[in-house]
């Protein structure tokens, strides 16, 4: 079994800053504010989350090909 990463960078496609995160294992995180321009990200169409969509590494659910957030 592969462990899933938890740290992913999310990158605001706004004004490019991008922060490390940690995220969360036991639910999703649809909305996320850029430390730097204050935009409120939500997920794109299709993603489950800020994470999957905005980030380097996708949520743990779906890293462990579980789905995300049912």
């Amino acid at each position: 079994m592969t462990i899933a990463t938890l740290e992913s960078t999310l990158t605001c496609p706004h004004c490019g800053f991008a922060k490390p995160e940690i995220m969360p294992t036991d639910s999703c995180q649809f909305y996320y504010e850029c430390s730097n321009c204050k935009t409120l990200l939500r997920p794109k169409a299709g993603d489950c989350c800020v994470y999957c969509s905005y980030g380097s590494v996708k949520c743990p659910p779906i890293q462990e090909q579980r789905g995300c957030c049912g």
